[in-house]
C-alpha cells in the first residue's frame, strides 16, 4: 500500500457534461503542414451502453497519426467517454474533416464535419543565407539503455546458485552415507507412525492402506520389543499372545489401554474386510490409540543393566549424527550466502555501489541527508528546491489528456524508494487566468485522498506555513498507518502537505516518511526552508 499512497496527489477538478448525445471538437483551425493537431468526440451514454467509435488510417484526405485510449468522466447519472485522435496533412490547401459514424448499442450516430486550413511553410531564398551540404561528421553515440546490466547481475545471481549445488553436492557425495539406522524398536515405530501422516492417505481416500500400515507399524513393533509372532497372527491372536506376555514379564499395562487396542486392531479389520468407512475423527482417533499404546508397552518393559547402556550409547550416536547433518545443512547455507554477496559485490564493483543504490537498493535517510543536495526548478508556475535526488516526472497522462478548460497544465514530479522510507512529490498547477486555489480548500481534498488511497487512523494538525525566505502558505500535518507490502504489517508513517497560491498557479509539496525518523525529519525541514516559488507565466 505505500507505494500506492506515493503514488497519488492530483488536483480534482469538476467536469461538465454536454446535453448532446455526441459532440466534436479541434483544438485548432489552422496548423502548418505536417503538423499535428487534435480531434475530439465525446459521447454521452449510460453506463450500460456499448459504444464504439471510428477506427480507421484517415479521415477523408486527413491522415490519422495516433488513436488515444477512451477515457471516461462520470456526470451524475451518466457517463461522458473521450475518444480523442491525433491527425494531420502534408499538402497546404483547406480540408473537410467529414461526418464520422459513432455506434451506440449497434445504432449509428454521425459526428459535425469541421473544416481544418493546412497553412504553407513559406522560405524566401533572397533572405535566407543558403549554404552548402556539409560532410557526415561522426558523433558520440547515445547511451544505451541499461537493461543488460540487469541481465549482468542475474548472471552472476544464477552461476551463484550453481555454484551452491554443485560445492553441496559435492560435500554430501563425500559423506559416508548415513544408513537408515534406529537406536530401539520404539524409536523406529514412532518415526514410521510420523511418515505415515505425512504420505496423506486419509486425505487421498485410501483409509485401507492407512489402516493397514499403522497397524503393521504396531505389531512390528510389538514383534521385536516383546518378542511375540505379531505379524503372522490374527487380531485376537496378537491380543492373547500381548497379554500372556505381559503377564509373563511382569509388565505394567492398564487392561483399559489394552482393551483400546483391540479396538483398533477390530476397526482395522472392518476396514480392510468387511470396506467399513470411518469417520475422520475416529481415524484420529485410532491413530492417537496406537501412538500412546507403544509408549505404554515400551516403558512398561522390562531392561537390563546392559540393555540400558546400549540403548543410551546408541541415543549418543544418533544424537550425533543428527548434529552432523545440522553442520552440513548450515555450512551449505553459508556457502550460497558467500557466493550470493560475492556476485553482488562483484557488480557493486563492476558497475559501481552508488549505480545498485540509485537503481536497485535505494539510499537511507541517514545516506541522503550527508549527500551533496541539487537545487532544481520544477514545473509551472517553477518551484525552486533542493534535495538530496532529482525529482523525476511522474504524469498522469490521462489527467493530461483530460484539463479542465481554465487549466493550462499540471505536472508531477516525485522521489521514493524502498528501503529509504521517504518519499517526496511535487505538484504544479498552471491557470489559463487568474485563478487563484483556496489553500484550505485544498488541503482538505488532498487529506481526502489519502484517505482514499488506503491511508488509516490520519491525525490532520492545520496550520500556516513560512519558511526561512519569507515564503508563507499552508500546511497540513500528523501521521496515519498503512499496510506496508513488504513486512505485511501496518505501519506508522508521518506526513506534511504544503500548498502555496498564486494568481494563475498553485503548488502542492508532500513529505511521507517513517515515524520517529530523525535523519528524514531533518531531510524534511530543510527542504522546506530552500523553497521559492517563481511567478506564473501570463
Amino acid at each position: 500500500m505505500k507505494k500506492t499512497i506515493y503514488f497519488y496527489i492530483a488536483l480534482l477538478f469538476g467536469f461538465l457534461g454536454s446535453a448532446q448525445k455526441i459532440t466534436t471538437a479541434i483544438d485548432s483551425s489552422q496548423i502548418k503542414i505536417g503538423s499535428q493537431f487534435h480531434l475530439t468526440i465525446k459521447a454521452s451514454v449510460n453506463a450500460k451502453d456499448k459504444v464504439v467509435f471510428p477506427n480507421a488510417k484517415n479521415f477523408g484526405a486527413l491522415e490519422v497519426l495516433e488513436s488515444y485510449p477512451i477515457d471516461t468522466v462520470k456526470n451524475n447519472s451518466q457517463y461522458e467517454l473521450i475518444k480523442k485522435y491525433g491527425l494531420t496533412q502534408f499538402d497546404s490547401g483547406r480540408y473537410l474533416i467529414p461526418k464520422l459514424m459513432v455506434k451506440i448499442n449497434q445504432k449509428d450516430f454521425q459526428t459535425d464535419s469541421l473544416s481544418i486550413v493546412v497553412k504553407n511553410v513559406k522560405v524566401d531564398t533572397t533572405k535566407q543565407q543558403m549554404y552548402d551540404i556539409k560532410n557526415i561528421i561522426a558523433t558520440e553515440e547515445e547511451p544505451s539503455s541499461e537493461w543488460w546490466k540487469l541481465l549482468v547481475l542475474l548472471g552472476l545471481i544464477i552461476a551463484s546458485g550453481f555454484g551452491s549445488y554443485f560445492i553441496i553436492k559435492k560435500l554430501q557425495n563425500g559423506k559416508v552415507k548415513e544408513e537408515e539406522f534406529f537406536a530401539s524398536p520404539i524409536e523406529k515405530a514412532i518415526a514410521y507412525l510420523q511418515n505415515l501422516d505425512k504420505k496423506q492417505l486419509v486425505q487421498k481416500g485410501d483409509v485401507k492402506e492407512y489402516y493397514s500400515e499403522m497397524t503393521d507399524i504396531a505389531r512390528t513393533y510389538i514383534e521385536e520389543s516383546v518378542h511375540v509372532p505379531a505379524m503372522e497372527s490374527t487380531s485376537s491372536e496378537l491380543m492373547d499372545a500381548l497379554k500372556k506376555a505381559i503377564s509373563e514379564k511382569k509388565m505394567f499395562v492398564n487392561r483399559e489401554e489394552l482393551d483400546k487396542f483391540r479396538q483398533v486392531l477390530e476397526n482395522s479389520d472392518l476396514v480392510k474386510f468387511a470396506k467399513s468407512k470411518p469417520l475422520q475423527f475416529e481415524i484420529e482417533k485410532d491413530k492417537s490409540i496406537v501412538d500412546k499404546f507403544i509408549l505404554i508397552v515400551d516403558k512398561a518393559l522390562p531392561r537390563t543393566e546392559e540393555q540400558a547402556e546400549a540403548l543410551f550409547a546408541e541415543e549418543v550416536r544418533r544424537k550425533e549424527l543428527k548434529k552432523q547433518k545440522f553442520m552440513r545443512t548450515a555450512i551449505s547455507v553459508g556457502i550460497a550466502v558467500v557466493l550470493f554477496v560475492i556476485s553482488v559485490g562483484i557488480f557493486a564493483y563492476t558497475f559501481g555501489l552508488d549505480y545498485l543504490k540509485e537503481h536497485h537498493i535505494g539510499y537511507t535517510t541517514e545516506e541522503l541527508l550527508e549527500k551533496e543536495w541539487i537545487t532544481s526548478e520544477y514545473g509551472e508556475p517553477a518551484i525552486v528546491i533542493e534535495t538530496p535526488k532529482v525529482l523525476k516526472r511522474n504524469n498522469d497522462e490521462k489527467i493530461q489528456n483530460n484539463l479542465p478548460e481554465n487549466v493550462k497544465s499540471t505536472n508531477r514530479f516525485m522521489y521514493g524508494s524502498i528501503i529509504d522510507d521517504f518519499s517526496i512529490i511535487l505538484v504544479t498547477t498552471a491557470f489559463k487566468d487568474t485563478t487563484k486555489l483556496d489553500l484550505e480548500a485544498a488541503l482538505e481534498t488532498d487529506l481526502k485522498e489519502l484517505e482514499r488511497f488506503g491511508a488509516k487512523n490520519i491525525i490532520v494538525k492545520t496550520a500556516d506555513f513560512e519558511n526561512v525566505k519569507g515564503l508563507s502558505g499552508k500546511k497540513s500535518y500528523g501521521s496515519f498507518t498503512a499496510f506496508n507490502d513488504i513486512t505485511k504489517e501496518d505501519q506508522k508513517m508521518s506526513y506534511e502537505i504544503l500548498v502555496f497560491a498564486q494568481p494563475g498557479g498553485a503548488q502542492e509539496f508532500f513529505l511521507i516518511y517513517k515515524e520517529d525518523d530523525e535523519h528524514a525529519k531533518q531531510i524534511m525541514e530543510k527542504i522546506q526552508n530552500s523553497i521559492e516559488l517563481r511567478k506564473a507565466k501570463k
